[in-house]
């Protein structure tokens, strides 16, 4: 009985030791962050091409330097407009910045638009607009079952030299339209380019 004890004992102990060598083994091939500074470089480059590519994996995630328009407002307000993604859905998400240049802090109440409809939404893009000049239509903010955009809302008191991420989500255009203007109160239109997702 005592041999017995022992060896289920010494199998106990060798399956704890694999165990513990092979979450050793796994956790030293996983990761990637290697002790050079330029092991991190390649990764930032080859994910650079992939985001372009229409793959299916494509993330939402607008690449920082592109931009498809910069719209610049009173107060030195800069809207940078970065990506336009139609989904499978039926929908175009607009994704961006919003910059504060100025010298005092900005409130983006106008932005939100004349409709009474949309005051649950606050200071937000509630009111943005993507213009169909071809096909002659005017596309709207979805809003969620309590009226509230599907935006970026709570724009309030953004602070000069302060950046902000922004997003609107419309119904989207047909398939063969790829060009339209984007609107936003009180600021000048600009055109961007819808791209597939």
């Amino acid at each position: 009985m005592g041999i017995r004890r022992s060896t289920v004992g010494r199998r106990a102990g060798m399956v704890v030791a694999l165990a513990a060598g092979a979450v050793l083994t796994l956790a030293g091939c996983g990761g990637g962050g290697g002790d050079k500074p330029s092991d991190n470089k390649p990764s930032t480059k080859s994910a650079a091409p992939q985001g372009g590519s229409s793959s299916g994996g494509k993330s939402l995630t607008p690449e920082p330097t592109q931009v498809l328009a910069q719209i610049k407002g009173e107060k030195n307000i800069v809207v940078t407009i970065n990506s336009a993604v139609r989904d499978a859905g039926g929908f175009v998400t607009v994704s961006g910045t919003v910059t504060n240049n100025g010298d005092e802090a900005f409130t983006a109440g106008s932005w939100q638009g004349a409709e009474v409809a949309l005051v649950p939404s606050g200071s937000s893009l509630a009111g943005a607009v993507l213009v169909d000049q071809a096909g002659k239509k005017r596309y709207y903010v979805l809003r969620d079952t309590e009226g509230k955009c599907l935006c970026t809302m709570g724009l309030n008191l953004i602070q000069p030299k302060e950046t902000r991420p922004i997003f609107a989500q419309f119904p989207a255009p047909p398939t063969g339209t790829t060009s339209v203007e984007f609107q936003l109160p009180t600021m000048p239109p600009a055109k961007i380019q819808i791209s597939e997702g």
